[in-house]
């Protein structure tokens, strides 16, 4: 009997010896077919495996913002004005002025002084005849300005 147990566990020693250089044979074959490529035309080609480090993240820092400081407001309200046909226009020192919405004081543009200056040309005496301040009194932001003319 112990012959056929030694020859049992010859067997079983030659099976697992047999299975481990199996799968050691297999491993080696998959490593070695590793990288084998079939091409369009049948044929079986080698690419290496390429294992590459991914490429680096670049943030770039946005242009800096550059903020114009806000335009010098001059604020005008004159003490008298005039209807040139279309809107009411007053003068402060040599700044034209037009009443806007709200009825605050804006300065004109100027095909809003070429206008005036127009309808100006047919009426010279338009000072004598200008309707003193006293109602529109808010500048552009909506403070009111006290007046400037000796006329109180």
């Amino acid at each position: 009997m112990e012959s056929c147990r030694v020859k049992k566990e010859n067997r079983n020693m030659r099976t697992k010896c047999l299975r481990l250089c199996g799968v050691s044979m297999a491993a080696g074959g998959l490593y070695l077919v590793a990288g084998c490529v079939v091409q369009p035309d049948g044929r079986v080609a080698f690419e290496p495996i390429v294992v590459a480090a991914p490429q680096p993240v670049v943030y770039a820092a946005p242009p800096p913002v550059y903020v114009a400081p806000a335009p010098a407001v001059v604020v005008g309200v004159p003490d008298s004005y005039v209807w040139d046909g279309d809107e009411y226009v007053g003068l402060v020192g040599d700044q034209y002025y037009y009443l806007g919405p709200g009825n605050v004081w804006i300065v004109a543009e100027p095909w809003r002084i070429d206008r005036f200056h127009g309808w100006e040309r047919g009426h010279p005496d338009w000072r004598g005849h200008a309707t003193r301040n006293d109602r529109y009194r808010a500048d552009a932001h909506g403070r009111v300005q006290p007046r400037h003319d000796d006329r109180h």
